[in-house]
């Protein structure tokens, strides 16, 4: 059963708790179906944002647990940035695993950048908003809230991935008030959100919840009302051009093992552990 959306309101900053010492036993030594290797190639991974706060905390373990060495990528789950996930696909960066929003994934799936069959879905993720700290704080709680607060607004931020595609395609009309809307509204490719909120360049900023919450220098105001949310589950998978896609598995069934979950959960995402 998943968990209510009203989860996220009681997200908070607090960093994540450490991982039990089991986890290296119960979280890896098991995952790789043979001996963990006392080293190995290095693990090259790309990974969107809206994982990228649970994934930074998680990796550490995974390569102490593990023996391995683990390069990381970020960028986009879509889009043409130069430091999106396609577009660094495309150049033929080096890539083991790849985590970015599921409809993304399987695009990569179809293209034949990703081996059909590898996708795991890891965690459930909300779209929230954000203003400058110390700024008031709108009312987003309701839908009407939710239009007000988007039409007074000075300034919108969002992102180019699958929030701000969401943001800009959709929820936008789904209002109302696209034509008052999205003439102030800015589309921010290769940084936060909350980084253009927090200097000021953006009185209000929409985005995965996970992507807000570790950006010093703005307050999280809470997730988009229910009748209007768009939880995005992001996935991983295993890149085809991987060259070490043993690991690869490993890695992806330790992000995805119940002793992952606790750290994800502080990252403000659901996680869907394997059962």
């Amino acid at each position: 059963m998943t968990k209510p959306l009203s989860s996220f309101r009681t997200l908070t900053r607090r960093a994540a708790l450490p991982l039990v010492a089991a986890l290296a036993l119960a979280g890896c030594g098991g995952l790789g179906g043979s001996a963990r290797p006392a080293g190995g190639a290095d693990i090259h991974v790309m990974t969107s944002g809206g994982f990228t706060a649970a994934y930074n905390d998680l990796r550490p373990e995974f390569e102490r647990s593990s023996g391995r060495s683990v390069k990381t990528a970020y960028g986009a789950s879509m889009g043409n940035a130069d430091d999106s996930i396609p577009s660094r696909l495309a150049r033929n960066e080096p890539a083991d695993v790849v985590i970015l929003a599921r409809p993304a994934l399987d695009a990569l799936v179809a293209q034949g950048k990703v081996v059909p069959g590898s996708q795991v879905d890891l965690v459930r993720s909300a779209i929230g908003f954000a203003v400058r700290k110390g700024a008031p704080k709108p009312d987003i709680s309701t839908v009407d809230a939710l239009k007000r607060t988007l039409i007074a607004a000075p300034s919108i931020a969002y992102s180019a991935s699958a929030s701000g595609t969401y943001y800009e395609t959709e929820l936008l009309k789904k209002l109302g008030i696209e034509d008052q809307v999205k003439p102030k509204s800015k589309r921010i490719l290769s940084e936060r959100v909350g980084s253009v909120v927090a200097r000021g360049d953006a009185a209000l900023g929409l985005q995965q919840v996970s992507e807000l919450l570790p950006i010093a220098g703005i307050d999280y105001i809470g997730p988009l009302p229910a009748e209007v949310q768009r939880v995005t589950v992001f996935s991983a998978g295993i890149a085809t051009a991987s060259k070490q896609p043993d690991a690869a598995r490993q890695l992806i069934r330790y992000l995805n093992s119940p002793a992952a979950a606790p750290t994800i959960t502080k990252t403000g995402l659901e996680p869907l552990t394997a059962r």
